[in-house]
């Protein structure tokens, strides 16, 4: 089954009445309660809160690695519910970039190989084709002389950059970054999160989790979330 087209829509990113309750040992906890939230094609989004306030299961949500308990996310006109595991697999390499807070770049590969992984994996674009996108992605991070070194090689901030562009080697439109800064001194989050929002100019839709109040503050629009509750949805003036 193919997620549902859902027309007359024209955000990015769409949860409608989300809730998620996970039920363990007997007892429901209520992770995330009736969110909605609305973001368009090209912002710029930061999300806020105290550990254990439903960040990450809103990321899972619109990643559709979780499935809400009510409510519908719709990710570029598309409804996400309701594909299988393959075909989630395959949307989500199409459409979606994901960095995580700890890189998960493959230490036996260079850089450049790690960017060239996913299209690889998705039998994007011919070979030769390959290599050079991968080279001008890692250019577009500031890594372009790094390009042939093992992660463990350059520094954390080089490598979440280097992460950033593997995230970006499908060309998706939607860019969900979960804590990228989290394990980096302040230095090299200020060089990824330049990266991020040089990306938004490009027209990518960035949201990413965070605990930096200070970064958050230059994002276009910040949401802050407090015991699975939408507690403000904050634009830049």
């Amino acid at each position: 089954m193919v997620g549902l087209s859902v027309t007359g829509s024209s955000q990015a990113v769409c949860l409608q009445g989300v809730s998620k309750v996970f039920h363990s040992a007997g007892q429901d906890f209520t992770a995330l309660k009736d969110i909605q939230i609305e973001i368009p094609s090209g912002e710029f989004v930061c999300v806020l809160g105290r550990s254990g306030s439903g960040k990450s299961t809103l990321m899972n949500m619109i990643t559709g690695i979780d499935k809400p308990t009510a409510g519908e996310v719709i990710v570029h006109g598309v409804s996400v519910g309701g594909m299988s595991e393959d075909e989630m697999a395959r949307w989500r390499g199409r459409n979606l970039g994901i960095v995580f807070q700890f890189y998960q770049l493959l230490p036996v590969f260079s850089l450049l190989e790690n960017v060239m992984l996913p299209m690889q994996l998705a039998g994007k674009y011919e070979p030769l084709e390959r290599v050079q996108r991968a080279r001008m992605l890692l250019t577009q991070v500031g890594l372009a002389d790094q390009a042939d070194q093992r992660p463990d090689s350059v520094s954390g901030g080089e490598q979440q950059c280097a992460a950033v562009a593997r995230a970006l080697a499908n060309d998706p439109p939607i860019i969900v970054a979960d804590e990228p800064t989290g394990n980096l001194d302040s230095v090299s989050a200020g060089m990824v999160f330049e990266v991020f929002a040089a990306l938004a100019q490009q027209g990518k839709t960035i949201i990413m989790v965070t605990h930096d109040d200070d970064l958050a503050a230059e994002a276009h629009r910040t949401l802050r979330l407090s015991d699975g509750e939408l507690e403000r949805d904050a634009v830049k003036s």
